[in-house]
């Protein structure tokens, strides 16, 4: 799973004002290698970002580990942390 795919996803699906794919400036997607993060200016809510990833994954069948986590600073940033599970277990095996 690449993780540009992810972030061109959620750029599409996001909705704004009732309408899907018309950010602005508002809400921002960006990624930096393993790390994608979701920026709004307005409300915008978790619980959202984790049913868009989710059925992110389920359209591309990866069972992959995925976290939502909000800033402690600002409430309105979150970060999806991609955390790929079978590089971890064959680092723990050596």
């Amino acid at each position: 799973m690449e993780i540009a795919a992810l972030e061109k996803f959620l750029q599409e699906r996001i909705k704004v004002g009732g309408k899907t794919g018309t950010l602005g400036d508002s809400v921002t997607v960006t990624r930096d290698r393993n790390k994608v993060t979701v920026t709004a200016d307005s409300s915008f809510s978790k619980r959202y970002l984790l049913y868009l990833t989710k059925k992110y994954l389920k359209k591309h069948s990866v069972r992959d580990y995925l976290r939502v986590i909000a800033s402690n600073k600002d409430r309105n940033v979150y970060e999806l942390r991609y955390f790929n599970i079978a590089e971890q277990k064959g680092d723990e095996e050596q």
